[in-house]
């Protein structure tokens, strides 16, 4: 009986543990994948000229032949200061722009890399203590890689 427990124990662990990073994986690849596939995607810079609880906006400048626009958003924590000038996607058929580069790629994995962290106490609760320590360290690397570059 005591063996049955275990391993349902193990199992529910382990289930818990890919339903966070499935969850993560999926919130971070819908930001990601507009940084990291950008031949289609519409690509300038935006002018932050005010900013609010959690977005900014301001004047976006397309690549290209294009006529600047006003009031596209962009998420408050990858600014810096009112007037900066960040390379930027625009999210197909909306307003939202999102940050291009290396800082924008750590920044739109950053649900996955805290995740990774969450889920390497799980990991090793089941045994499994170099993957946890392989989990744990992918993602501290995400989250400082965000912290360094954003």
């Amino acid at each position: 009986m005591s063996g049955m427990l275990l391993y349902l124990r193990l199992t529910a662990m382990g289930l818990v543990a890919l339903l966070v990073l499935a969850a993560a994986g999926w919130s971070s690849w819908d930001t990601a994948r507009h940084i990291m596939f950008t031949d289609d995607r519409e690509r300038g810079t935006i002018a932050v000229s005010g900013c609010g609880e959690e977005t900014c906006t301001g004047l976006y400048d397309p690549e290209g032949p294009a006529a600047p626009r006003a009031g596209l958003r962009i998420d408050e924590s990858v600014t810096v200061d009112k007037g900066d000038r960040i390379d930027v996607v625009v999210k197909p058929e909306s307003d939202e722009v999102v940050r291009r580069g290396v800082g924008g790629v750590f920044y739109a994995w950053l649900p996955l890399g805290g995740a990774l962290l969450l889920a390497s106490f799980l990991i090793a609760g089941m045994g499994l203590t170099k993957v946890a320590m392989g989990s744990a360290i992918a993602g501290a690397a995400v989250i400082a890689g965000t912290f360094f570059t954003v």
